[in-house]
Parts: C-alpha cells; structure tokens; sequence
C-alpha cells in the first residue's frame, strides 16, 4: 500500500478524493490537510459532507494537519483539490520536497514539465515526469485537464486516426464545477447562464497539449483548432456537451470506431469496463446527466446523437470522471509505470 494524502480534503473536490480512497486497494488514505484553522482537528469535526454517498467512519477520525510537506512527510503522494491561487507554490513546494502531487488545479497544466493527462488518451506524456527530475525535484507534478475538456478529448479518443481541422464545442455544465457555493440558487433556477470565467480559453488550449504529440522533451501542440462556448445550467452533477468534428468519414465508419474503441490501459481499479459507452441510433435522446452520470461508477463518458458532420452529444460526471476520478486513475498509471 501506498500512503497518500489530500490536500483542501473539506471542499467539493476534495471529499470526492476521500470516498474514492478510503477503500482504494492501492492507496491507503493517511493524512488530510485542510486550512490552518482546522489543523488539528479530526476530520469528521469540521467537514460538511456533501456526497450523497455515507460518511466513511474511519477517514473521520484522521486529525487534520497543516498544507505544508513537513505535516505529510510520511506520504509518497498527494492528491491536490487546492484552489489555483494556492496551488501554485504549494504543489511546487510539495515537489520539491519529494513528493509526487496528483493535481486537479489548474495552475501547472499549461507549464512545459508538466504532464496534462487523460489516461486513456495521451499515457505517455508522463514521460515528462523524467523531465521534471532532469531539473533535480526529487517529486513531480502530474495534472488532470479542466473537467469539460476531459469529456471532451476522451469522447474524441475513438476519432483520433481520422483527419479533422476544426473542433467547435458548447457545453451545458453541472452546477457543482462551481463548487458548493459557487452558484447562488436564484441565480441559476429557471435561468442559464452563459458564461464561466475561463473555460472556454481552458477547453481551447489544454486539448491542444492533451492531444498533442510528445517530442523528446516537450509536447507538440495538436495541429487543429478548438472553438468553445461554455454555459452553466440547472444540473447538479454532469455535463453535458455539444460537439462538431470536420471528419469527412462516412457515418458508419464512426459509429464502428465507436464500437470498436480500447482504450490504450488497462487492469487500472479506477478505470471503468468502458471508458466510452456509445449510445446507438435507437436511443436519440441519450446521454442524459440524470440517467448516465453515473456509468462506470461516475468515470465513463457517454457518447450518443452520432450525426453527418460529424456531430454527437458527449457527458459525464464532473466531479468523478472530471476532478477527483480523473487524478486518481492517473495516480495509478503513475504506479503502474513505476515512477513512484
């Protein structure tokens, strides 16, 4: 077992981090670190649990430590739901100190070391681990994308040996991506907003590295271009999302690459039994968040409304398969390629 620790454990990222690893049959949950003010203190004292999933009893009785390496110097990683203002220096200060951070901030996704990862799409940038160690941090940085651009890029996995120039995207996302606080409820009853401050620049250059090809020491950008527009909706777990791909292919051929799809892991716990399910002409009206967000145990992405234009309809949950989820299967890749 490996011991690791969460960093912000009390916000809406962060108790997802802790129900998917109080039971993790690789990971073992040892140490949480929350604010100054609940140093000390036994988890199950100051969280609010929000998850409609039980409390689990035993992770209650961890007592909180500070955010700093030398509180959690008997972890080998950490999983980061700091928000990007503070995990800027922290989760460098972590590396540095030898510890490998798992990140689902957006503050190191763009740098060059830094691997921006969906398993199932783009393992082998985790070769800039090697990178990063080059420079003499003894830990790493690894990232997990934006939550919509992960929907994205893995409901396009299954297309990627088809030529296309163009991705345009509009996205309806879950309240919850904006944390339990994030949305006021009249603001967003009977309402849809249509604006999320930089979403739509993050879904438009993090596809481009996620897709990209890694050269030596630094990824090559993809060579296509992302156009989104990003809208906040009446949802409280999943989003959804519109997406338009210049592929000339005939529609048969997509549907039997949908069909035909493995992702390039696999015997990962986190991974589901199909990364991408694909809905069939026969179910117009799917995906649907209510109904689908939680396939594959939150971390399958549901495809469906397959169209000549190549349009489709892609959603999944973003706070399993696009915060938490995400940078806990890519810890395990991590393991699974021995750079722990």
């Amino acid at each position: 077992m490996i011991n690791v620790g969460v960093l912000g454990a009390t916000g809406a990222v962060g108790q997802r981090f802790v129900e998917l690893l109080a039971d993790h049959p690789w990971f073992k949950l040892t140490t949480l670190a929350a604010s100054d003010r609940s140093a000390g203190k036994p988890y199950g004292s100051i969280v609010k649990w929000r998850l409609d999933t039980p409390f689990p009893e035993d992770i209650g009785k961890i007592k909180v430590v500070p955010t700093s390496p030398k509180a959690m110097k008997n972890v080998d990683l950490v999983f980061s739901a700091l928000p990007a203002e503070i995990a800027t220096a922290t989760e460098t200060e972590f590396a540095k100190a030898g510890i490998g951070v798992c990140s689902n901030a957006s503050s190191h996704r763009m740098e060059p070391t830094v691997p921006l990862v969906v398993p199932e799409v783009n393992p082998e940038h985790l070769g800039l681990i090697d990178v990063q160690r080059d420079t003499g941090c003894e830990g790493f940085i690894v990232t997990n994308p934006n939550c919509s651009t992960i929907m994205m890029v893995t409901a396009l996995a299954p297309l990627r040996k088809f030529k296309f120039t163009d991705i345009r995207v509009a996205t309806m996302q879950a309240i919850s991506g904006a944390g339990f606080e994030g949305v006021a409820a009249m603001a967003i009853y009977d309402n849809v907003i249509p604006y999320i401050g930089k979403e739509e620049e993050k879904m438009e250059s993090e596809t481009l590295k996620i897709m990209g090809t890694l050269k030596g020491k630094k990824v090559q950008n993809a060579p296509f271009r992302v156009s989104a527009s990003c809208h906040r909706v009446p949802v409280i777990d999943g989003h959804t999302m519109a997406v338009w791909a210049d592929i000339k292919e005939p529609l048969e051929t997509i549907r039997k690459a949908y069909r035909d799809y493995k992702p390039p892991i696999k015997g990962l716990p986190t991974q589901p039994a199909e990364s991408v399910h694909f809905f069939e002409d026969d179910q117009p009206d799917r995906p649907q968040p209510r109904l689908d967000r939680m396939r594959g145990r939150g971390m399958t992405v549901s495809v469906g409304r397959l169209r000549e234009g190549v349009r489709f309809v892609a959603m999944g949950h973003n706070t399993i398969r696009g915060a938490a989820g995400a940078s806990v299967l890519n810890a395990e890749l991590i393991v699974k390629k021995k750079y722990l």
